[in-house]
């Protein structure tokens, strides 16, 4: 169990958001009355609305452990900068797949109402309402904390198709409406069924059993991640979409699909059984056990860059069978081992480089002294001092019958030379 799986995961409101601490957290400082109006016949946009209309009030939830606050924000600061100002992102720039890290997202609240006797409104909220509100939303945030995807060692999230119709009820019941008199009304919080068009990735996988891919059941985190970041043109993207794809299948329009990265760490972990996935280059390089197995393989080969692919696999087998006496599952294994076997042949191709011009470059050398030689040697037969071919041959370190060959050569070459 991982710290991820046992932090307390209880939907609550933080201290110093609730009327027991005098809300001593929450700062609150709306804008004053004569900051906040509109008029719709102002010729231009920027007199429109005025400066205390910028403000906004927001509620944060931390979905890894439940916590809920709230807040606002300076309504003098220019509203490009309102990202800037808030705990968390909200759900709209977020999409469907993994939750930024810290897993806080925002949830802005509405000011303003309208109706024709009374024209435009802004009603600020309160701490005791914003509580209120926050108290209201507990048990969908409950929901949310216990339904979204959690990956990892980390718990790094993912939103699943029950998370996200959490959160749809979060956004209704923290929407306000206010009826002719002014007084304030919340929605009545709902527990919506997960709807048909979200559909879980690990159910269309289970359902369609003949589209996934064995290489998922010891493939690396980082593998699976790749695998599951699928964005074509058109079409559905993730897993789905890649799996459709390379079977030549389509998906009917009209569905939403969450938890890619989710469905392919579960495969992972049912093709493990009672087995721990562990990252076999760490295996193997950090820890006692990998590095005692990796000593113990090197008869049957010293060298990775003399093995062909049969004993490769015949290594993984041994790699992976240490690896289940210590309740592990190698993942990555075949690939880190072809990946090292790669590295150590690309350094011998690199060193046949160096010799092949080092040999170059002294064959170079050779022909230069060789022709300096030959030189020398004609030089001397020239003499005709009566030193035999042997001795000369001698001298230069070549067999006699080249010497003697080359006289011939030489002797020849003046008979036929004509005389002036």
């Amino acid at each position: 169990m991982t710290a991820a799986d046992s932090a307390p995961r209880t939907a609550h409101v933080l201290t110093g958001y609730r009327p027991e601490d005098g809300f001593m957290a929450a700062e609150l400082d709306p804008p004053p009355a004569e900051y906040v109006w509109h008029d719709e016949h102002a010729e231009q946009q920027d007199r429109r609305y005025g400066p205390g209309t910028s403000y906004h009030q927001w509620l944060a939830v931390d979905a890894r452990d439940g916590a809920v606050w709230f807040g606002d924000t300076d309504w003098r600061a220019p509203k490009e900068s309102l990202g800037n100002r808030l705990p968390g992102l909200p759900r709209k720039a977020l999409g469907d797949g993994t939750v930024p890290d810290p897993g806080i997202m925002v949830q802005l609240l509405g000011h303003l109402t309208h109706d024709e006797q009374h024209g435009c409104a802004w009603h600020f909220f309160s701490a005791d309402e914003l509580h209120a509100l926050a108290q209201r939303l507990l048990p969908a945030v409950q929901r949310l904390v216990d339904s979204i995807h959690r990956i990892g060692p980390a718990g790094e999230l993912e939103w699943s198709a029950e998370a996200a119709t959490a959160w749809d009820d979060i956004e209704q019941a923290a929407t306000p409406a206010f009826d002719p008199s002014g007084k304030l009304l919340w929605p009545r919080p709902r527990t919506t069924p997960v709807p048909g068009w979200r559909v879980e990735v690990g159910a269309f996988l289970d359902a369609n059993p003949e589209l996934c891919e064995p290489s998922w059941g010891l493939a690396t985190d980082a593998e699976l991640d790749a695998y599951a970041d699928y964005s074509p043109h058109d079409g559905y993207g993730g897993v789905p979409g890649r799996v459709c794809r390379a079977a030549d299948q389509q998906i009917e329009e009209g569905f939403a699909f969450y938890g890619h990265r989710a469905a392919l760490y579960a495969y992972r972990a049912r093709a493990c059984g009672d087995r721990t996935p562990t990252d076999a280059r760490a295996w193997l390089e950090t820890t006692e056990a990998g590095r005692a197995t990796w000593e113990a393989a090197k008869p049957l080969g010293a060298t990775l860059a003399d093995v062909p692919d049969r004993v490769l696999a015949s290594l993984a087998e041994g790699f992976q069978n240490a690896a289940h006496e210590h309740g592990l599952a190698l993942t990555g294994l075949t690939a880190h081992l072809r990946r090292l076997r790669d590295e150590e042949r690309s350094a011998v191709d690199r060193q046949l480089v160096c010799e092949a011009a080092e040999v170059e470059r002294l064959e170079s050398m050779l022909k230069d002294f060789r022709a300096a030689r030959n030189r020398t040697v004609t030089r001397i037969l020239a003499w005709s001092d009566g030193r035999g071919d042997a001795e000369i041959a001698r001298l230069a370190s070549m067999p006699d019958a080249y010497v003697r060959d080359w006289r011939a050569r030489l002797t020849d070459e003046d008979t036929t030379t004509p005389g002036p």
